[in-house]
């Protein structure tokens, strides 16, 4: 049972990997490094590393990342066949390896956020 309790935490960043990126993929177009506005939307994807990372057992970081990286293609397709965007196909594809890289930076604080209420409950 152990050892399928592990994927939750893959598959649940997998769905929230996706979900985000399209909700940020819709409500944040035109909002280009080049007009000015930085791309604030990346830091949506701390959520899903961050709560996978909580809720897996075990390989907090790990599977997380596995998550993401399985969702990335499936992002990429997606929102090259359904979403007109003004990006090419490489920039896309940068877009998303930096959605996987703050989803990690998610779990790493996920991690730590574990750690802290470990140590809280174990001074009791």
């Amino acid at each position: 049972m152990k050892s399928e309790h592990g994927w939750v935490g893959v598959a649940c960043c997998f769905l929230l990997f996706i979900v985000v990126c399209f909700s940020v993929s819709l409500h944040m177009k035109g909002v280009f490094p080049a007009s000015g506005n930085s791309e604030l939307g990346l830091l949506f994807f701390l959520i899903p590393g961050a709560l996978a990372s909580i809720i897996s057992v075990r390989g907090r970081v790990m599977r997380p990342v596995l998550g993401a990286i399985l969702a990335m293609p499936l992002c990429l397709l997606l929102m090259r066949f359904f979403l007109a965007t003004q990006r090419s196909f490489w920039q896309e594809l940068a877009w998303l390896f930096s959605a996987v890289f703050w989803c990690a930076l998610g779990a790493l604080c996920g991690l730590f956020i574990c750690s802290l209420l470990g140590h809280k409950r174990s001074d009791r």
